[in-house]
């Protein structure tokens, strides 16, 4: 195992800092200590997560949130508002009038602070941060860390820990983008897979409504292996809407995967584990809106807005505890 750095450009008057994990193979991934974003996931020469070629377009307001890290909490929280401990607190909105990603100055704005750890078989880059509640307006001050390990069976795991001074909110994630078809220009040949069986209802603001419906005989259903174009056309014909931007209830597992991405041409399959219960699902192009999509989302997270709905899960962080949290992609061919 290898791990280099170079600077990947400027924020501010900050030098940002990107790291290459290289295994035994030559594969490796990149990750980036502005918004500690995962920039790279190359396998036998081809890449696999959706990229931006320079600094600039991750730091830009239209980046998509591309492969940053997110947090405290993932997803929309409706109204900004949660109750925690029994007060009502009131966090920065930044879509409508709900928080977003963990508002504006959420994980994905902020540079962190890296270090490196290699062994024989694997190599990691933590990257971590103090938050203090006056700089993004939750409850707590916060020591926050985010490990990216990748090892010689081109599997990659990303552990979110943090602790808090007050109970606080954290359910953070990965928003990485997919395409693991040749060249990376549509997603013709885009497989996806989920263990799931219904998914969120969503009001027209995206935020939940607290009910669930049932994915079978929709253009939801994942359940068995099925392209993203025939699914989209689907979705369209039943709803009227051209995206999937939704959340699946999974269950969690170690050994079980939530989700599988492949390619019907090359083969390539990355198989997604999660401890935890959701896993939102997005198609975009963030090159270039007017053209098809080109990459798939996947945040594996408690469920969104979980706080403000009963059986959701448990996202509150108690003063002086330690949570932890890991998503896990194995890459394979078959």
């Amino acid at each position: 195992m290898q791990i280099t750095s170079d600077i990947f450009g400027q924020h501010g008057d900050q030098n940002i800092d990107r790291y290459t994990i290289t295994n035994a193979a030559g594969n490796f991934i990149q990750v980036s200590t502005l918004g500690a974003t995962w920039v790279g996931f190359t396998v036998n020469q081809h890449p696999l997560i959706v990229s931006f070629k320079d600094l600039a377009h991750y730091d830009s307001p239209a980046s998509y949130s591309l492969c940053k890290s997110i947090g405290r909490v993932a997803g929309r929280i409706t109204k900004a508002t949660a109750t925690i401990e029994g007060k009502e607190y009131h966090f920065d909105a930044n879509e409508n009038d709900n928080t977003l990603h963990g508002g504006p100055h959420g994980f994905s704005e902020l540079v962190w602070h890296a270090e490196q750890s290699i062994r024989d078989h694997d190599a990691s880059i933590t990257f971590s941060r103090h938050i203090p509640s006056s700089e993004d307006h939750f409850p707590g001050d916060l020591d926050a860390r985010i490990t990216y390990s990748f090892n010689d069976d081109n599997e990659v795991s990303i552990n979110f820990s943090a602790a808090s001074t007050e109970t606080t909110l954290f359910n953070p994630t990965c928003h990485v983008y997919w395409n693991l078809t040749e060249g990376q220009k549509s997603l013709d040949t885009q497989l996806l897979q989920i263990n799931s069986k219904r998914r969120l209802e969503l009001a027209s603001d995206k935020v939940p409504t607290g009910n669930f419906t049932d994915l079978a005989q929709t253009g939801y259903d994942f359940e068995q292996t099925r392209d993203i174009p025939s699914a989209l056309k689907d979705i369209k014909s039943q709803t009227g809407k051209v995206e999937i931007d939704d959340a699946y209830e999974v269950t969690p597992s170690a050994d079980k995967p939530i989700a599988t991405l492949s390619d019907s041409d090359s083969n390539r399959h990355v198989d997604i584990f999660s401890d935890r219960n959701g896993l939102v699902v997005f198609t975009a192009n963030p090159f270039d809106q007017s053209q098809p999509y080109n990459a798939l989302a996947t945040e594996a997270q408690t469920l969104p807005d979980a706080i403000n709905h009963d059986g959701f899960g448990d996202i509150e962080l108690k003063q002086g505890d330690l949570k932890s949290y890991t998503i896990r992609y194995k890459y394979y061919e078959k």
